[in-house]
């Protein structure tokens, strides 16, 4: 069968032959298997017309290249076929560098990964200055390197500092700052892109030039000494970010090292066997199956034929009431209308939003005009002014049940009928909220983490009541807001802090057993979370933790019992960060362990466990409890449950989330490390669901099921390993 190509060719009256790439039926151009024998295909369609020069470009509105077609990756089934791939992507690129005529990528959109690879082995790049116009190597946050030569080429257009920032963080970059740092050659308006780029195709063949580098920089770059300190400092930077989890940091750095160390064939093997080793890496396929789990998930719940939300109403300009506001306004691009019951919470949750605006206009990411256009979004009442208006009300109010039922009756009062009522509780059940509701099928659970802006993942709660439509409806307008959505089940605790609360009682546990603070969180953070149990209770606030013990502890049971350490640092006015103290004392730049907390709980500093044996206890509380979660249908799959416990609580995403993490141990395994622990403690009793899967030698996860669909390069930026992110 005859695959149909991408590339289709046309000559203008100046001989340039003008390449577009089109992946058919697909909203993304994406680097499929068959790319290199169809870009060869039209090379010799180019030569056969004699080109003067030529341009590729895109026939997407959004995106020039978006990467390549990741199901490749998990269609290598060894090293050699990974090596294979890297290979065939940099042989095309040198083909096509080597042409005789000038080429010429005109960029518009995305150029991400393999698309940018593509860009670079062209003489030049032009691209448009549109917003929408973004390049870089992500491919670090699938576990991977650029292995079409893009660790080789970037460098010598940006310099290696520039290059070693940009793909060891898969950063992505606009036009201004591209064309600033030597990635294009020029920037230009959207309407002239293909006319400036056939000009650039008659120039004649791009010589090597040197990077654009301040005099220091360029001093650092051109001599061994100063390569050694800039390839030392990076190292050093991913250990202290990584803590040697993920190596895909490490081979890019390598693979940077051989392309000024090496000659250029040696220097390219360097970036194909770096690549074939993280394509075949637990750590790498961990991230890819994160990837095609959210990618899946945007397909579900779909609003096409729903009300859509177009504007939004807020209660409560609190810090929660505030993020949600952001996201809404800025994010999601809403008018939002702020109700509050004083003047001073308005004000707050609309300069909430102005600081985080100026910070970007401070690092000149937005105009001022551009700030001031997105604050206009936001206003605000103290009344029920303008509600009449609004698609869907966002309440973010104290945890009070009556409260939010008066909430609920006051909108339904004041707003349209299609009006969805959205509450930001952490633990009330919705059912009880939409309790005296007059339209109960608009009221829904809609639970954010702290702080909004930063968190990826909302859980979206309906009760037995709630439309079908109004959990598309919010589930789409979650989206809209750059995060995450899972569905779970209205029941306390929902999922994220269901699994949560364990965890963080195995480690008071812990402490009031005598091991250290410190001991105890550094034996999380080297397991993989971005921050410790005892450092995450200081900074969502302990007194917020124990609000939401009680209403476990009566649902669920006597596992859920808080220790006694909460209740005494509540005693004692230790809340945490907010008030200065909690486990660790905040009076100085540094955070340190607060000593005096072991006098206050009765405890003498007595360590007994290694890092491992800690960091198991508290995981695996985690685990029994998410297996439980599973089994009474408060996530509807495993996979929801990985992705709500990766974007919600910070677990470990190389482990792949806490149900991937139960079948690479073995559940029986689990099975077994728990029940030697319930031993002592009957709380970690493995949960029957668990049990009885292990005994059948099930798995979560079918072993051998891959992803059916094409995939493209997600080009939204997420961010799961933020310490200053924490769950609520």
């Amino acid at each position: 069968m005859t695959t149909e190509s991408v590339f289709s060719f046309e000559l203008n009256d100046e001989r340039v032959g003008i390449v577009t790439i089109d992946v058919s039926g697909e909203k993304m151009n994406t680097l499929r298997a068959s790319f290199a024998e169809q870009l060869q295909d039209i090379v010799r369609t180019a030569n056969e017309n004699n080109v003067k020069g030529l341009v590729f470009t895109s026939a997407k509105p959004d995106n020039f290249i978006a990467g390549a077609d990741i199901n490749m990756l998990d269609n290598a089934h060894s090293r050699e076929e990974a090596l294979a791939l890297s290979t065939m992507c940099q042989e095309a690129f040198f083909e096509l560098e080597k042409l005789p005529y000038p080429t010429v990528a005109a960029i518009h959109g995305a150029a991400l990964g393999g698309g940018l690879e593509f860009a670079l082995a062209c003489d030049y790049r032009v691209c448009s200055d549109s917003d929408i116009t973004k390049m870089g190597l992500p491919e670090v946050q699938l576990g991977l390197l650029p292995g079409g030569g893009g660790t080789q080429r970037l460098p010598k257009l940006v310099g290696l500092q520039k290059a070693l920032e940009w793909m060891l963080t898969g950063k992505q970059v606009r036009a201004k700052q591209a064309k600033k740092a030597g990635l294009v050659n020029d920037s230009v308006p959207h309407s002239v892109l293909l006319e400036v780029a056939c000009k650039y195709a008659l120039k004649g063949k791009a010589r090597a030039t040197k990077p654009p580098l301040d005099k220091v920089s360029a001093l650092l770059e051109s001599n061994p000494f100063g390569r050694n300190l800039i390839f030392k400092k990076a190292a050093e930077n991913v250990a202290k970010k990584t803590g040697g989890h993920y190596p895909a940091p490490n081979n890019i750095i390598k693979a940077v090292r051989a392309s000024v160390e090496l000659d250029t064939l040696k220097a390219y093997k360097t970036e194909a066997d770096g690549f074939a080793d993280l394509v075949m890496s637990d750590v790498s396929k961990s991230l890819r199956g994160i990837f095609f789990a959210t990618t899946e998930m945007k397909k579900e719940w779909r609003a096409d034929d729903a009300p859509s939300t177009d504007k939004v109403a807020v209660l409560g300009g609190g810090l929660m009431g505030a993020g949600i506001t952001h996201v809404s306004a800025i994010k999601a691009g809403v008018p939002v209308r702020v109700k509050d019951v004083a003047h001073k919470g308005i004000s707050g949750a609309m300069n909430y939003s102005y600081k985080l605006l100026e910070k970007k206009r401070k690092r000149r990411i937005i105009s001022k005009a551009q700030l001031q256009e997105q604050m206009s979004r936001i206003t605000g009442t103290t009344d029920y002014s303008g509600f009449a208006h609004v698609d869907m009300v966002i309440e973010a109010v104290f945890e009070d049940l009556k409260l939010k039922q008066s909430m609920v009756a006051d909108i339904e009062s004041h707003a349209q009928a299609h009006t969805i009522f959205a509450s930001n509780t952490s633990s009330l059940p919705i059912a009880q909220i939409a309790e005296q509701a007059q339209r109960p099928e608009n009221v829904i659970g809609l639970h954010y983490f702290s702080p909004v802006e930063k968190m990826p993942l909302v859980e979206i709660i309906p009760h037995a009541g709630t439309s079908e439509q109004t959990i598309a409806r919010t589930v789409s307008f979650a989206r809209k807001q750059g995060k995450t959505p899972i569905v779970v089940k209205d029941k306390a605790g929902f999922f994220v802090n269901r699994i949560l609360a364990p965890y963080v009682n195995e480690a008071a546990n812990l402490l009031l057993a005598g091991e250290p603070i410190e001991k105890i969180d550094k034996a999380l953070v080297e397991f993989g979370f971005p921050v410790g149990p005892l450092a995450l209770l200081d900074e969502v606030g302990i007194d917020i933790g124990s609000k939401i013990a009680p209403i476990l502890e009566k649902e669920l049971g006597e596992r859920f019992k808080a220790p006694d350490a909460f209740s005494r640092l509540i005693d004692n006015k230790r809340l945490g960060r907010k008030s200065g103290r909690g486990f660790y004392d905040y009076s100085k730049k540094d955070k340190k362990p607060d000593e005096s907390v072991y006098e206050l709980l009765g405890v003498t500093p007595a360590p007994k466990l290694n890092k491992e044996q800690i960091a198991e206890r508290c995981v695996m509380q985690m685990l029994n409890e998410a297996a439980r979660c599973l089994d009474e249908g408060i996530v509807a799959s495993a996979r929801d449950g990985d992705i709500g416990a990766i974007f919600g609580i910070g677990f470990p995403p190389f482990h792949g989330g806490p149900f991937s993490y139960m079948d690479k141990l073995g559940l029986s395994n689990v099975c077994s490390t728990l029940s030697s622990y319930a031993q002592q403690n009957e709380v970690f009793s493995p949960a029957p669901a668990l049990v009885a899967m292990a005994e059948k030698g099930q798995r979560f996860y079918d072993q051998d099921a891959a992803p059916q669909e094409t995939v493209e390069q997600d080009t939204a930026e997420q961010g799961t390993d933020d310490p200053s992110t924490q769950p609520s």
